[in-house]
């Protein structure tokens, strides 16, 4: 059966092209659902379950498994975030040239509050300091 292309319109050779991948991911699965059948003969024929074959799948999480870090910098002029571990996105950077931008006041929740309070604290600890007389 061929089909001679150069007589086809553009029309036509896109149903083609969209007949043939639906013609390939059925053969895909149909033999997908053959090798199973047969892996399942096999296992059943030796009395064995797919868990005693390979022990490593049927839901056992790989001890290496990282997980994710809660965001930790809010970009001021957009949705962006950064968790404060990697290198600093463009936008981290950027704000950081600007004056009066320190990485304490992009954190999220408030970090420009939290750095200045801070500060506050450290000064009125430096006036109460009693004064050594020598």
């Amino acid at each position: 059966m061929a089909i001679d292309l150069n007589n086809l319109s553009p029309k036509e050779l896109q149903a083609l092209i969209a007949n043939a991948n639906a013609r390939m991911h059925e053969a895909h699965a149909n033999q997908v659902r053959a090798v199973r059948a047969k892996i399942d003969a096999m296992l059943q024929s030796a009395g064995l379950t797919i868990n005693e074959v390979y022990p490593t799948r049927g839901g056992k999480k790989s001890a290496t498994k990282k997980g994710t870090v809660a965001p930790k910098y809010l970009n001021p002029n957009g949705p962006d975030t950064w968790s404060g571990r990697g290198r600093a996105p463009v936008w981290f950077s950027e704000a950081l040239k600007k004056r009066g931008v320190t990485a304490e006041s992009l954190l999220i929740g408030g970090g420009a509050k939290k750095a200045a309070t801070a500060k506050k604290a450290t000064v009125k600890k430096a006036k109460k300091a009693p004064v050594k007389k020598a």
